[in-house]
């Protein structure tokens, strides 16, 4: 182990404590490094005192509870030892925290961004005030121009990177996010994983994990489902998550007369996702905007259930060669109706479990996901 190469990795928060797309990929990537002879120190807030892995050591830069101005001065303060632990990369994945360990990265190693979405853009989407946006454009700004390269997981992404920060296109890579299999797995049918969630066994089943926020598209779903002609007495749809939209969500519901359609699961523990992939007929991903890669498309596949998305983006690379007809024409509620209809009367068919299983499995599997952001890290 003394002659494997050491990454130096900023992530932000701790994945089984604050579930989310960004952190999931950190944790999973770390963990899929570190059996690819390779040593890991990360950054990130907190994290617990042990990674349980010889492999992989934890430094914490902050209570992820703190004001962003306190994160940047904690942050400034804990990763002081990051240059005396003499990397031989450096990978940032969170503007923020990177702002936070700039002044210590050592001058010889290379630093790759991980670009994972514009920060500032996102917050504006979700109603962000014009100083916190320009504040985090400012962040966001000086990081990137530190860095060397950059590994995003879509092309839509990438034009993001060059459009929004001039970033030139010889710098990014294109890296697709991994999924793990062995969590998600198809080892339950539908029955008996509706059995273990309580959900019905006569409907077809929607399911959805999503943040409750503007961007992800729900109230255009609830719009799809009220605006079906036939069969809307049939479906089903649980959405997992939660955020500020979920009142309004749920009065929408009721004002469309779906109450007896649509549950609201509120947040749904880790441990229980597979099970509610496996119980669904369909995930759908109804994005409005700003979803760079779609992890839950992989999730969904991996757990052999199909997933319909719209055509927002990185979404439609990750099915477009598998089921492109499973990609909605618009994101608008007209077009995801069409597309339910068109599932619902079988006029378009589902791709069977097994199918999902191994596209998922061959094309985003982690150990040749991480072998390819290892070799860019490095190089």
């Amino acid at each position: 182990m003394e002659n494997f190469p050491l990454i130096s990795i900023v992530g932000n928060n701790w994945f089984p404590s604050a579930p989310g797309g960004l952190d999931r990929y950190i944790y999973e990537l770390i963990y899929t490094l570190s059996r690819l002879d390779t040593k890991i120190s990360l950054f990130g807030l907190g994290l617990p005192k042990d990674s349980g892995d010889k492999a992989i050591e934890f430094n914490n830069l902050a209570d992820p509870a703190q004001s962003l101005h306190h994160r940047l001065l904690s942050g400034y303060q804990a990763s002081k030892g990051l240059a005396l632990s003499k990397p031989d990369a450096v990978n940032i994945h969170f503007a923020l925290n990177g702002l936070a360990t700039l002044p210590h990265l050592p001058k010889d190693v290379p630093v790759t961004c991980s670009f994972h979405g514009p920060w500032a853009i996102e917050s504006q989407a979700e109603g962000a005030g014009k100083a916190s946006v320009w504040f985090k454009q400012q962040i966001e700004g000086v990081v990137y121009r530190r860095c060397d390269r950059f590994i995003v997981l879509s092309k839509a992404f990438g034009e993001i990177l060059h459009r929004e920060f001039s970033i030139p296109w010889e710098k990014i890579h294109i890296i697709p996010g991994g999924v793990d299999t062995q969590q998600f797995q198809n080892t339950l049918s539908r029955q008996q994983a509706r059995e273990i969630l309580g959900w019905p066994q006569d409907r077809f089943i929607l399911f959805t994990p999503r943040r409750l926020v503007h961007r992800m598209g729900l109230d255009k779903l609830l719009n799809a489902i009220a605006g079906l002609k036939t069969q809307k007495s049939d479906l089903w749809l649980a959405i997992a998550g939660k955020g500020p939209l979920r009142e309004s969500l749920e009065r929408q519901a009721t004002e469309l007369g779906l109450s007896d359609q649509v549950k609201f699961l509120g947040f749904l523990p880790d441990k229980q996702l597979p099970i509610a992939y496996q119980a669904a007929d369909l995930t759908v991903m109804p994005s409005q905007t700003l979803e760079g890669f779609g992890l839950v498309l992989l999730e969904s596949l991996s757990s052999g259930t199909p997933a319909l998305c719209t055509p927002v983006g990185g979404m439609p690379d990750v099915i477009s060669g598998f089921s492109p007809e499973l990609i909605t024409q618009s994101p608008s509620s007209e077009a995801l109706t069409i597309a339910l209809e068109s599932i619902l009367n079988q006029t378009i068919p589902l791709p069977s479990r097994a199918d999902c299983r191994r596209y998922a499995a061959t094309q985003f599997n982690w150990p040749d996901i991480a072998q390819q952001v290892k070799q860019v890290l490095l190089s």
